[in-house]
């Protein structure tokens, strides 16, 4: 049932899901689905926990920043998949098994990596702002490749008044038409340069817990 309204979400969004288009779907009444939830806002619930079991958990024996890497590509992977499910990330009040082993996995790296509380929690903040973010510019893009990108920008700046404009158009030049748009690629380098940044303070909390 959960998968049937998976699909029907992936197909035709969120809001066009309800409990009697999933029965049709399922060739079933409407009021039979309520023997297995009580309404719809647990059938979302359901839903989302079916999300993180595609997600999965960062692997248990990988560094932290293993750990991390592989869990923001997956998260972006997944939502890029289940477009409609970024309005629901996060925002469960009855999370499921999958989704609660999940976030303890999450935080069982960072804690593992010697991570206390407070840093593991603004570290995961920080990520996770991170890949949510950049899944909900990307829904937003009126693209989806690098090349669509180019295509993009190149019909833009013909017309619009670049001289005008010549910050815009030094970015757009450098970045998009001589550098690289693709946005795994772009994911790739923000990515990098948060878990640098993690680490580099990490590393500074710990001096500074050792010259004390």
């Amino acid at each position: 049932m959960l998968r049937a309204a998976i699909k029907l979400a992936d197909k035709h969004g969120l809001d066009a899901l309800s409990m009697r288009r999933l029965g049709d779907a399922l060739g079933v009444e409407a009021m039979s689905l309520y023997n297995y939830v009580s309404n719809k806002e647990d059938l979302l619930d359901g839903m989302v926990d079916v999300i993180f079991t595609e997600i999965g958990v960062p692997p248990g024996d990988a560094d932290w920043r293993s750990a991390m890497r592989q869990r923001a590509h997956a998260v972006r992977d997944v939502l890029g998949r289940h477009r409609w499910a970024l309005r629901l990330f996060g925002s469960r009040t009855s999370p499921g098994p999958a989704t609660l082993a999940h976030y303890d996995a999450v935080f069982g790296a960072l804690r593992r990596a010697g991570l206390s509380v407070g840093q593991a929690g603004d570290a995961y903040g920080m990520l996770n702002s991170y890949t949510i973010g950049f899944s909900v510019q990307e829904a937003l893009m009126p693209f989806e490749t690098g090349e669509e990108a180019v295509e993009l920008v190149r019909d833009l700046m013909g017309r619009v008044p670049t001289e005008r404009y010549p910050y815009l158009a030094e970015l757009m030049t450098e970045r998009v038409l001589e550098g690289n748009a693709d946005p795994a690629t772009r994911f790739d380098a923000g990515l990098e340069a948060i878990l640098d940044a993690i680490e580099h303070r990490f590393d500074a909390a710990s001096k500074g817990r050792r010259r004390t």
